[in-house]
């Protein structure tokens, strides 16, 4: 574990704020990582990936942000998350933030996908979710305010003809769905629930299979209204909003990051 101390002293949208990030050694918990600690939040991540993690922190500390990482950990034992959400909340008290962004998919067409990829997909989309929420909730009490923010996709609330995804599609609408759920669960206790669904992001994964040469979604950003493929940092921006207090009148949202994509028919 890497660790700075104390409750960040900073001015911004998250200023004071303990803000809790899974999956943040590259990609879109990274960048979140780096854009929360910039508006003044404390940021606790975790990863597998040791070395990713590391430089996360790294890139946070060296801005002039305060972050504390645990790696690795995976995300799917419970008994790794209860006691990082434990010490989180025995450190400061509270949770003001949990954004559960970690995830790990894999695609195949119903009548091909092996029962092992089935239960690696709900693993490493569903079970990552749910278990942080689970363990984080009674911290999130704990504030004044809480904030979660889950990660849905465009395939949460759409089908696709170039991608055979049938596990992926179930785990993301399953995540879109839990949104309103805990955003129920959550009201009393004044906790807010939202979701952003990215479409198609740049990220270390993508550009390794969908946005690969050979794969046929390969040139998808025609098929996008805004004509591009999104970035890391916008979808860091929309969580930024969710977990602020400017959406203190938000919760059980979907918020869709795609550029459009979701939202017409192609051609």
């Amino acid at each position: 574990m890497t660790a700075t101390s104390g409750v960040s002293a900073h001015g911004g949208r998250l200023a004071g704020k303990v803000a809790v990030i899974t999956g943040t050694a590259s990609g879109q918990g990274r960048a979140a990582a780096i854009r929360f600690a910039a508006e003044g939040a404390v940021v606790v991540g975790c990863d597998l990936a040791t070395e990713g993690a590391e430089q996360t922190v790294q890139l946070v500390t060296a801005s002039g942000g305060q972050m504390i990482s645990t790696h690795p950990l995976d995300l799917a034992d419970e008994d790794a998350v209860e006691p990082l959400m434990r010490m989180v909340g025995s450190r400061f008290g509270r949770i003001d933030i949990l954004y559960a962004n970690a995830g790990a998919t894999g695609f195949a067409p119903v009548d091909q996908i092996g029962w092992s990829d089935w239960k690696f997909v709900m693993r490493n989309e569903l079970d990552v979710t749910i278990l942080p929420v689970k363990h984080a909730w009674p911290y999130l009490k704990r504030a004044k305010g809480a904030a979660v923010i889950l990660v849905g996709s465009t395939a949460g609330v759409t089908g696709s003809t170039t991608n055979a995804r049938v596990a992926h599609t179930v785990a993301k609408g399953g995540i879109v769905a839990v949104t309103k759920q805990l955003a129920a669960e959550g009201a009393p206790h004044g906790i807010r629930v939202n979701c952003v669904s990215p479409g198609m992001i740049a990220t270390p994964a993508t550009s390794a299979d969908l946005l690969a040469s050979h794969h046929p979604m390969r040139d998808i950003a025609r098929h996008i209204p805004l004509g591009r493929i999104g970035t890391s940092d916008e979808v860091a921006a929309c969580a930024l909003f969710l977990a602020s207090d400017e959406a203190g009148y938000v919760t059980g949202a979907n918020l869709m990051v795609d550029g459009g994509w979701s939202a017409v028919l192609p051609g």
